[in-house]
């Protein structure tokens, strides 16, 4: 049906009001004019403080707005008075608005996770949610996270940081960074780390980070998976990357990165998907950009960054009051290739300090059990965040009244060129477990993730497959979940199926492997 336009008023003339009236806003009464919708002709506008009434409405002009009558019959209402400046916040700490900015920070990273997971294309990590995203301050501090992977969040810090580095004075807005070099903050090549610098009000260098880790489906290496079990050499586990540059100026550095991916000696086997997955994890960061620019709009860039360094320094009170309940402890863990991870904390109440030393753990190993330093410390972050009951971020501030004593070309601190894929996988599993007996707080759980891979050229598939969690004194495990330095889960049977050419013919709970007792450990999977 074709609605005739309203007919304009006279040049010069207003539209009368039909009564005066009173209507409370913002915290004081306004004096206001009421207008009859039906009475207003097309181009009549009207200032607030005003109301105009109709049969089914009423739509209130508040002060420093205008209601202006289309010829169509819509009421378009402008603002015609700015905003006054905000009045910061403050600067000053204080529970409830700790609270909120902790709660904040954590929704930023768990909003890129979901960007992360609706928009990548392999199963590891739309089904699996086999990634992390996290913000960083400006120093690669980690600030907050989302609830994913503990082996990737402790260790992306260093990654950040590695970045900033080398690439100080020379990072512009739209520029994105990717590396999964194990020597500088990776965790195993297949987890590969998206970095996106966060530029805000105005500044010229980079205010925050954003990063998301994904664990590619392929990424090179002896075989499909590129979790091969006899590597020695880090060349064989895959592409090494180390501080590419993704993104330049908004500009996906496509026909560079594929070549790049398909270089080495064991190049990747899928690149399609690698990249499928890269747009997913810049996607992801975009988010976190966007949301944290938003923040700053909102309350100001100074008291966005003391909010960032307070949730630190509340993370770091919440570990010394923990501290101070701990007593000193030391663990052997022996592994069935005949290496050892020994550790030893030293508590100094006084201080409100402790010290973990990994002094007496074998030397670099020949084979792939070796542990990136950067596992190492995600493990110790992970577990003395266990040890706090508030519900605080998992941010570096848990890790300041901590010494960690890690010696150099240990299996938990290697150098180029040693392997490392299992490191992520089995020894960071067996850190977690011999840093809690050396706490003295609950058994071992299964010391492995339970990996499982296959493939070929065209198909890579890999699964952590869960198992037992350790009991404790008062409390039994918990059978088949993934535990400790792993987050993710399994992928559904149908999804399996559905992309990939094989049939599930059976996941159950080996019964009894938990083992006995009045508190006994979690059944494994099989």
């Amino acid at each position: 049906v074709e609605i005739a336009p309203l007919a304009p008023r006279d040049a010069g003339a207003a539209p009368r009001a039909h009564s005066a009236v009173r209507f409370y806003s913002g915290g004081q009464w306004h004096d206001a004019a009421l207008y009859v919708r039906d009475t207003l002709l097309a181009g009549d506008a009207i200032d607030g403080p005003a109301i105009v009434a109709e049969k089914n409405g009423t739509t209130v002009v508040e002060p420093g707005w205008r209601a202006r009558m289309t010829a169509q019959g819509n009421l378009v209402l402008t603002r015609t008075t700015p905003l006054p400046t905000r009045r910061s916040l403050g600067t000053d700490a204080d529970p409830v608005r700790l609270e909120i900015f902790n709660n904040l920070f954590m929704s930023i990273a768990e909003q890129m996770g979901l960007r992360l997971q609706n928009t990548a294309y392999s199963v590891n990590i739309k089904e699996r949610l086999d990634f992390s995203c996290a913000i960083f301050d400006g120093d690669g501090n980690l600030i907050a996270n989302a609830p994913h992977m503990p082996v990737h969040l402790g260790s992306m810090g260093e990654s950040i940081r590695t970045v900033i580095e080398r690439n100080r004075g020379r990072m512009r807005d739209g520029d994105v960074f990717m590396l999964n070099d194990p020597y500088h903050g990776g965790t195993h090549l297949p987890d590969v780390t998206v970095i996106t610098p966060v530029f805000a009000d105005g500044s010229d260098t980079p205010l925050f980070y954003v990063g998301s880790r994904g664990h590619h489906a392929d990424i090179g290496g002896t075989t499909p998976g590129s979790m091969p079990p006899d590597s020695t050499h880090i060349d064989e586990e895959g592409v090494l990357i180390d501080n590419w540059q993704l993104v330049s100026a908004g500009v996906l550095r496509d026909a560079d990165t594929r070549a790049l991916l398909a270089s080495g000696r064991y190049p990747a086997r899928n690149v399609e998907q690698n990249m499928a997955d890269l747009r997913a994890q810049i996607a992801a960061n975009q988010k976190g950009v966007d949301e944290l620019r938003r923040m700053v709009g909102q309350f100001g860039r100074d008291v966005v960054l003391a909010f960032m360094q307070h949730v630190q320094d509340n993370a770091e009170e919440a570990v010394r009051r923990v501290i101070g309940a701990l007593q000193d402890g030391a663990y052997r863990y022996p592994l069935d290739n005949g290496a050892q991870i020994h550790v030893a904390i030293r508590v100094d109440r006084a201080a409100r300090r402790a010290e973990i030393d990994f002094t007496g753990t074998s030397a670099q190993l020949d084979n792939n059990f070796n542990a990136p330093k950067a596992v190492c410390m995600a493990a110790v972050l992970y577990v003395f965040r266990t040890l706090v009951g508030d519900d605080i971020p998992l941010n570096a501030g848990c890790l300041k009244p901590l010494t960690v004593i890690v010696p150099a070309r240990s299996m938990l601190n290697p150098e180029y060129p040693a392997a490392v894929v299992s490191g992520n996988v089995e020894t960071s599993s067996a850190i977690t477990n011999a840093l809690y007996g050396a706490l003295g707080c609950v058994a071992s759980s299964q010391g492995t993730m339970n990996n499982f891979t296959f493939g070929n050229d065209r198909y890579q598939y890999y699964e952590t497959i869960a198992g037992g969690s350790g009991a404790g004194d008062g409390f039994a495990g918990v059978g088949a979940v993934q535990t400790h330095m792993t987050n993710s889960r399994l992928t559904d049977p149908e999804v399996l199926e559905w992309r990939y050419p094989v049939r599930l013919d059976s996941h159950r709970l080996r019964a009894g492997s938990g083992g006995g007792g009045r508190w006994r450990g979690g059944d494994g999977a099989v």
